[in-house]
């Protein structure tokens, strides 16, 4: 079974911002080709990190929110831990996806 997940990913653009549409391109096609089915892409801008904890001190995030098998994560994982370009990432499990019309119905079976 297919379950709903969340990747946030931050990219390791130092001295080339022009790229960056060209990199989570690639991500995409990346996480398509391992099997997983992406519903959204969010591109959250370039934003300079809290502390710095390494070399970089900014770093471009991308939000993917896609469907995959559980055994995806893992792989997605090791395939990106080996990308220069991908500083960090963070995978959550997220609720499945519920139409608005059953959260109406279910919000006002609990009202009465």
């Amino acid at each position: 079974m297919k379950n709903r997940y969340e990747a946030l990913l931050v990219l390791n653009t130092q001295g080339k911002d022009d790229t960056v549409k060209d990199v989570v391109d690639r991500l995409e096609s990346e996480f398509q080709k391992e099997g997983a089915e992406i519903e959204q892409v969010q591109k959250m801008d370039k934003r300079p990190f809290a502390y710095v904890a390494g070399e970089l001190d900014a770093g471009h995030y991308v939000n993917f929110i896609f469907h995959a098998d559980s055994q995806l994560i893992v792989k997605l994982r090791a395939k990106f831990k080996l990308d220069p370009e991908v500083y960090r990432q963070h995978y959550q499990k997220l609720r499945p996806k519920q139409e608005k019309k059953e959260r109406s119905a279910k919000k006002l079976a609990e009202a009465t």
